[in-house]
Parts: structure tokens; sequence; C-alpha cells
């Protein structure tokens, strides 16, 4: 068998994911392990190496056959040099992981941000398939994205584009302090945290609303509240969807995208936030930048890291 193979790690700070991909994207074995992180940078570091080996020894492929091996991870990376700045949810400072792993597997290593190969991945083999220009917006705990241009992670000056989340699109009298320390990030209203924040806000001020009833609000709460028409989640839904659409016009006039991929938890909700979400842009987009381009939901999953991990030795 010649067929050549990538493996894509995705690690994460309670689990090391990883998965053998073939030339085209297709995810063909996948193998999880625990990380460990209360044991040290070289115990992750010697995970990562076993099971890389492990997954491939219980492959029908060979050693041979292994073109190289990519890595997402969260947190602040040098990317250029292969080296993890700072990633708390592993312990990591500082750590040239790209070097140590080349070495203990004699394999070409690339490293990138968790958000980027998931991009990545997407745009590979995902929803973005075929796809040369696309922005990934991943609505989770907070807003992370990644920008593919020419088929490509686009990284930005230091590695940091792609930072969609932080897009300031709330006026000020409005906003709120986001994480990163500024005001009216887009994170602060169309993430899984921000829709949960206001719709506690909804219940705190007496508003009529079937969330009331809910010992502890989850953001699938206020989706399914608001499909059975409650008309405060409607109005959660529809705010998360304005500024989320208000920020895919930004970009729009920036970069030009053929798609946008809308992913994680909150893209879950469905038509009722995609629906919003479409007729957001088309208000607020100069109509010559919407031609030939659409808004989709991801479709890889908790794969999307794993494919576009492995997908760092061909595309980047």
């Amino acid at each position: 068998m010649s067929e050549s193979i990538y493996v894509g790690v995705d690690l994460g700070g309670t689990t090391i994911k990883v998965g053998i991909c073939n030339a085209e994207g297709q995810l063909l074995h996948t193998y999880e392990g625990p990380t460990q992180t209360d044991q040290g940078v070289d115990t992750v570091l010697g995970n990562i190496e076993k099971y890389v080996r492990l997954i491939v020894e219980q492959s029908s492929y060979s050693w041979e056959q292994l073109q190289g091996v990519g890595a997402g991870i969260a947190g602040f990376l040098n990317v250029r040099d292969g080296v993890v700045v700072l990633a708390p949810n592993i312990g990591f400072r500082d750590v040239p992981i790209q070097a140590i792993l080349e070495e203990r597997l004699g394999k070409p290593v690339k490293i990138d941000n968790d958000a980027n190969v998931a991009a990545l991945g997407e745009a590979w083999a995902g929803a973005g398939k075929g796809v040369e220009h696309c922005v990934c917006f991943t609505l989770g705990t907070g807003v992370g994205g990644g920008i593919i241009m020419n088929g490509k992670i686009y990284q930005g000056f230091s590695g940091m584009a792609g930072e969609v989340g932080h897009i300031s699109v709330v006026p000020d009298l409005e906003a709120i302090q986001c994480g990163c320390g500024k005001m009216g990030c887009l994170e602060t209203v169309s993430s899984a945290t921000g829709i949960i924040r206001m719709a506690n806000d909804a219940v705190e001020r007496g508003d009529r609303t079937s969330l009331a009833a809910v010992d502890k609000i989850a953001a699938k709460d206020v989706f399914d509240a608001a499909k059975s028409g409650d008309e405060v989640s409607l109005r959660i839904i529809g705010r998360a969807a304005f500024y989320l659409g208000k920020a895919l016009a930004t970009t729009a006039a920036l970069l030009n995208p053929e798609m946008y991929i809308v992913g994680g938890g909150v893209s879950k909700a469905g038509d009722i936030l995609f629906d919003e979400l479409r007729q957001v842009f088309a208000k607020l987009t100069p109509e010559p930048l919407q031609r030939g381009m659409s808004i989709v939901p991801a479709t890889l999953g908790n794969d999307a890291g794993i494919v576009g991990a492995a997908g760092l030795i061909l595309r980047s």
C-alpha cells in the first residue's frame, strides 16, 4: 500500500485526540487518550508521541507512509518557530513542541491554533470542501475563528489573524466588557456565554418568559424556548444573530470570502439563527460582495480539529 497518510493531533487539557487522514482529508482512524497535564510537560509530549505511533500501528498503514504530523493547540503560539508560548490548559510555557516531536518521531511536524486548524478542517474536507477563500466562526463558550485564503490558513503579522470574536460590534451604550478587557466584542453577545447572560438578565428584570422556570439556563434552553415562540428568547437569538451578521459584513468588506462556515454549539440552533443571520448580512453588506457567497453550518463537528491538524502538513 503506497497511499500517503497524515496524522492530526487535537491537544486538549483532558484528552489528546489523534486521527489518520488521507490526502483528500478523509478521516480514516481515530484514537484518544488522557493528556495527563498533572504529570508535567515531558509526560504530555510522551503521550503525544505514544498515541501517534499507536494509531499508525493499529491501522493498516505503515510508518513509512506517514508524511507528517500536525497539532492544534489552544493558546498563544509562535507558529513560525513551532513554539507553544503559553497554553494554560495544558501547562505549556515556551515549549518548542515542533522540534521536540520532530526529533522523537522522525517526521515533519507543524502546529497551529486550535481555531485555525478547525477552520482548515472544514475548508479541506467539511462544509467548505473545494472552496479556496472562506472564514469560519466557531460559536461556543467564546467565539473563535479562522481565515482560509488560497486554501491555506491566513496567519497575519504575528499569527493572531482570525480573532473574530474580538471584533467590536456592540455600540458603547449597550456594550459590556469582554474577557479580553475591551468593550463590545462579538463574543459578549453571540457566544453561548453571551446568550446565557442575556437570558439571565431578562429573567432578573422580570421579563415574561418561559426561561424563568428553568433552574440553570443553558444556551439550548434559549433556542428551544425561541422555537416555541417565547418572545424574550426570540429577541435574544435575534440580537446574537444581528451582531454576528454585522461581524460577517465587516469581514466581507475586508476579505471577500466565498463562504462563511459557522460552527460550535450555538450553530446547532439551526434555521432560527441562520435565517436571521443571512437577512442581517444581506442588509448590511454591499450587494456586489454578496454575489456567489454563502453562509453555511459546519459539518465536521468535533472532528474538525483533528482533520485540520492533519491538513497542516499539506496546506500550510
